[in-house]
């Protein structure tokens, strides 16, 4: 059995709001490592295998769009969660954002934002 914790990469540009949700996380059991940009979170992805990227849509140097879909490429078991005051952004058809992935609204509860990330995990 293996009890390593679930490994998650938050990548979130916005400090306190990255803050928050990394405590959350960790203190719902998980590993988080975080990055404020998606170019330097893809470079970690290459590195080593993560179970979930969680990110902000909208982000300096490399969007979490383009994040997700550059993981998913690396990793097609990859669980991806946009967390965006861009709901809609994310949502639309057209978008590159892989198809599976799960968008929560900002402000977000972070119960409501530890629950997905459970249920997501437990998928």
């Amino acid at each position: 059995m293996n009890e390593e914790l679930p490994k998650i990469l938050l990548a979130e540009d916005d400090n306190d709001m990255r803050r928050f949700l990394v405590k959350a996380l960790q203190n719902a059991g998980f590993e988080v490592v975080s990055y404020d940009n998606g170019l330097s979170a893809y470079q970690r992805l290459r590195e080593e295998p993560f179970e979930l990227l969680l990110t902000d849509i909208v982000m300096p140097e490399m969007d979490g769009i383009e994040l997700a879909r550059r993981a998913s490429e690396l990793d097609p078991d990859i669980k991806i969660m946009f967390i965006t005051g861009f709901a809609a952004v994310a949502l639309n058809a057209d978008s590159a954002a892989p198809k599976h992935a799960k968008v929560l609204s900002k402000p977000v509860h972070l119960r409501d934002l530890v629950n997905e990330v459970q249920k997501l995990l437990a998928a």
